[in-house]
C-alpha cells in the first residue's frame, strides 16, 4: 500500500503537480469508478489529504462511493480547464480501503472545517476511504513539447518527452 507521503517522496515532480494543479481548482477533481456493469463513471470529487493520505470522502450513498464499495480501483484525474495544458494535469491510479475509526474522522473534519469552513464536524461517514496509490502520472505542455512523467511502485519516476 503506498500512502500520499510515500507517493509524495517517491515521484516528487507528479506530487508537486497534483498539489499545485488541486489547489487551483479549489480542490477540485474527477473520479472515474467502475459501474455494477463494468462501464466507467466519471464524478467530480474534493480529495483531501490529511495526515499523510490522501482522501476520498463525499457525500454518502452517492454512486460513485456504491462503486468504490463494490470495486475499489480508481482514477482521480486533476480538473483541466487549459485546452494547452501549460499548467500541468495529473492522474492517480490506486484503490481504496474504508477506514472505520471515528476519531481519525472527526480529526479530518475538524480539519476540514478550520480549512475550510464547510461543517462535517459530528457527522457519522458511511465510508471514509484512504487511497492506495499504485501509479501515476503527469503531463506538462510548453516550448514545444510535451514531457510525460510516469511513475509506479518500486521504480524512480521518469520522464518521456515528445515532441
Amino acid at each position: 500500500m503506498t500512502s500520499w507521503t510515500e507517493f509524495a517522496e517517491a515521484a516528487p515532480r507528479i506530487a508537486e503537480i497534483f498539489t499545485r494543479r488541486h489547489a487551483a481548482t479549489g480542490n477540485l477533481c474527477l473520479l472515474a469508478t467502475l459501474r455494477a456493469d463494468g462501464s466507467p463513471r466519471i464524478s467530480p470529487l474534493e480529495p483531501r489529504v490529511f495526515e499523510g493520505e490522501l482522501w476520498l470522502v463525499g457525500m454518502p450513498g452517492t454512486t460513485k462511493f456504491q462503486d468504490l464499495a463494490r470495486d475499489p480501483r480508481f482514477c482521480l484525474h486533476t480538473a483541466t480547464v487549459d485546452t494547452e495544458v501549460t499548467d500541468g494535469d495529473v492522474k492517480l491510479f490506486g484503490a481504496v480501503h474504508d477506514v472505520r475509526d471515528p476519531v481519525l474522522h472527526q480529526r479530518w473534519a475538524e480539519d476540514l472545517f478550520a480549512e475550510s469552513g464547510f461543517d462535517l464536524r459530528g457527522e457519522v461517514f458511511d465510508q471514509f476511504y484512504a487511497a492506495d496509490i499504485t501509479g501515476a502520472s503527469a503531463v506538462e505542455v510548453g516550448n514545444g513539447h510535451m514531457d510525460v512523467t510516469i511513475w509506479k511502485p518500486g521504480r524512480p519516476e521518469h520522464v518521456v518527452r515528445k515532441h
